[in-house]
């Protein structure tokens, strides 16, 4: 379903490549319009759960199907590349998963028009963010979602302290790990802890390319997202709505398909444990009230956006 005549000069876009997603869509799609996101290039991997009709239905979403591997596509990115490279070029672009949903300083009053505005003006063209896992308190699971409700209003909390920052070569990234996931999945390897860092956010260019995920991008300079001179870049966050309660079946069956990780024997243990419903809250978990919260935490940053 492509729809990209409607793509006009100027317009914010969204990118990313889904798979049975029906669920998370509803609000994924209010937030980010509702930030300003004007058009979705959206890749259907070979959805069975209503996403592709869905996603059909919307008038401004262009829409591809892809078949095959999501790991062999390099996790989607050569799909997804090749339709931003055709459509996204000179664009602010905005890619994400579909379980997470971009914030920034101001977000709830300022446009992400205001912000890119705001780059654009610095001669910026990047936005980082990095990604927080949200949980709710209590089994996985446990806790029922309606389809369209925000939500954070089910995963309320979060880790707040025990991450792991250092500088990347050759990408010049930082790489950040920690988080719940680091507690609760890797406590004995940490360095195999999931990459929280992202570049979601992008004034794209057909000579663009992301390398892994969002959590790096080519040319490098567009990694270089902190100051060494000191002072403060300005960040955003994506909150990570994994852990809703149809984690646990799709726990299931990504242990069986084997797509989501480069090195995916590393993960089978953290599927397993998924599967048996843990409790991630603990005594020193955090409860969301808002980004001014996640600043005041030094999690995110208004940099000198003020």
């Amino acid at each position: 379903m492509d729809r990209t005549q409607a793509i006009r000069p100027g317009m914010i876009l969204g990118a990313g490549t889904m798979r049975n997603e029906i669920v998370r869509l509803p609000y994924f799609l209010e937030h980010h319009r509702a930030l300003g996101v004007e058009h979705f290039l959206i890749i259907d991997n070979e959805s069975d759960d209503g996403t592709r009709e869905y996603l059909a239905e919307q008038s401004n979403v262009s829409l591809w199907s892809a078949k095959g591997s999501y790991k062999r596509a390099r996790f989607g990115l050569d799909w997804l590349t090749w339709v931003m490279m055709k459509h996204a070029h000179g664009h602010w672009c905005l890619t994400l998963d579909a379980d997470e949903i971009l914030i920034y300083p101001f977000w709830d009053t300022r446009p992400l028009a205001a912000l890119t505005e705001w780059l654009d003006g610095r001669g910026v063209e990047m936005f980082p963010a990095m990604m927080l896992d949200m949980y709710p308190k209590g089994p996985l699971g446990e806790q029922s979602y309606v389809s369209g409700q925000d939500p954070i209003e089910v995963l309320s909390w979060f880790d707040s302290g025990n991450y792991m920052i250092q500088r990347q070569d050759p990408m010049e990234n930082l790489w950040i790990q920690g988080g719940v996931r680091a507690r609760c999945f890797f406590a004995n390897k940490p360095r195999r802890a999931p990459t929280m860092n992202k570049v979601p956010l992008v004034k794209w260019n057909r000579r663009y390319v992301y390398v892994n995920s969002t959590h790096g991008i080519l040319p490098r300079r567009l990694n270089r997202f902190y100051d060494r001179d000191g002072g403060e870049f300005a960040s955003g966050i994506l909150l990570h709505t994994k852990f809703l309660d149809t984690v646990v079946d799709k726990s299931k069956e990504e242990l069986k398909r084997r797509e989501h990780f480069a090195n995916s024997a590393l993960y089978d243990e953290y599927y397993k444990t998924l599967i048996e419903k843990p409790d991630l809250w603990c005594e020193r978990s955090s409860l969301y009230r808002g980004w001014r919260q996640l600043e005041a935490m030094g999690l995110m940053s208004r940099g000198t956006w003020l």
